[in-house]
C-alpha cells in the first residue's frame, strides 16, 4: 500500500521453512497462527524481537497451528514497545470481534507508549486490519454492530433506514433487519433454527456454526436467538441463517409496512439511482 511501511507474510506450516528465510521474518514483529483447537477455529498472537525465531519455536510445542502470518516492517523500525502494543491490541481486536477462539492466556502486556507513539502504531494498525482480510485472515473483522435504540414504531416517516422482516411460522423462525451502509443487519432478539438443517457442505452452514461459537446465535428453548446485532453482506445469507438451510433472501425477506420483497426493493432502489 501507498506510503506504508509495513509488511505481512501469510504461509502455511509446510512452507515453514522457506518463509522463516525471508529477511522480514528475523525482524522485530507480531505473528499469528491459525488452526483448528477441538474441531474449533482458533489463533495465536505473539510478538518477538526475532518472529522467525518465536514461530519455530511453536512449531516445536504447539501443534494445532495450520498457517501464520507475520507483521513486520520493510526497515525493520519496530521496536520492543511497539511490538508489545500491537500484540495487546490484536489480542483486544480478536476478542471483541469473536469470530474465533483465542488460545493466548493473557491479554499481552503492552508498554505505556509515548502520544505520538502510539498515534503512529494506530495508524500501522489501520492498514494491518485493512491488508489482514485480503490475505483471508478475518479474524479481526467485527461482523456485530450496536443495537439501535428501538423505536415506537419500525414504520415511522422519520426512521433513516430501511426495514425488513423474514418470517417461516412453520418452524417458529421471526427476523428483523434494517438494511444500513450496504449491509443488511439483522437485529438481536430474532429468533432463528436451533441447528443447520440444510446440506452440511453449504457454504452457509459454516457461517451458522460460527455464530454459535462466537455466541452471536444463542439457544433459547427449542430455537437460537440473535444476542446482538449482526451485519451480513447478502440478504441470502442472513436468510439461510435464520432459516438454517439454503434461502433466497431475495424473496424471503419483506419490505416492513409495504411486503415487497428484498428483489423488488432492490430494484426500484436502483431503478431510481439510475434515474
Amino acid at each position: 500500500m501507498f506510503n506504508w511501511n509495513g509488511h505481512v507474510l501469510k504461509f502455511p506450516r509446510t512452507q515453514i521453512s522457506t518463509a522463516l528465510k525471508r529477511p522480514e521474518a528475523s525482524q522485530v514483529g507480531v505473528y499469528v497462527l491459525i488452526g483448528y483447537q477441538d474441531d474449533v477455529e482458533t489463533v495465536y498472537i505473539g510478538e518477538s524481537d526475532d518472529v522467525g525465531a518465536r514461530i519455530r519455536n511453536h512449531d516445536l510445542n504447539k501443534d494445532w497451528w495450520t498457517e501464520a502470518a507475520v507483521i513486520t516492517t520493510q526497515s525493520n523500525t519496530l521496536h520492543k514497545a511497539h511490538v508489545r502494543y500491537l500484540e495487546s491490541r490484536l489480542i483486544g481486536q480478536a476478542k471483541k470481534a469473536g469470530v474465533v477462539a483465542l488460545a493466548n492466556s493473557t491479554v499481552g502486556s503492552a508498554t505505556p507508549l509515548p502520544e505520538a507513539a502510539k498515534a503512529s502504531m494506530e495508524a500501522f494498525l489501520d492498514y494491518v486490519f485493512a491488508i489482514l482480510p485480503a490475505v483471508r485472515l478475518d479474524c479481526f473483522l467485527e461482523n456485530t454492530r450496536p443495537a439501535k435504540v428501538a423505536t415506537e414504531s419500525v414504520n415511522s416517516s422519520d426512521d433513516p433506514e430501511t426495514q425488513f422482516e423474514l418470517k417461516t411460522p412453520k418452524n417458529k423462525v421471526s427476523g428483523r433487519a434494517r438494511f444500513a451502509d450496504g449491509e443488511l443487519i439483522v437485529l438481536a432478539g430474532s429468533t432463528a433454527r436451533r441447528n443447520w438443517e440444510g446440506t452440511p457442505s453449504h457454504t452457509y452452514a459454516e457461517l451458522f456454526s460460527d455464530l454459535v461459537k462466537a455466541g452471536v446465535l444463542v439457544e433459547a428453548g427449542d430455537m437460537r436467538v440473535f444476542s446482538k446485532d449482526y451485519a451480513f453482506k447478502s440478504a441470502s445469507a442472513a436468510g439461510a441463517v435464520l432459516n438454517g438451510r439454503a434461502t433466497n433472501g431475495q424473496e424471503a425477506w419483506k419490505l416492513i409496512g409495504k411486503g415487497i420483497t428484498y428483489r423488488q426493493w432492490e430494484s426500484d432502489r436502483l431503478g431510481s439511482e439510475a434515474g
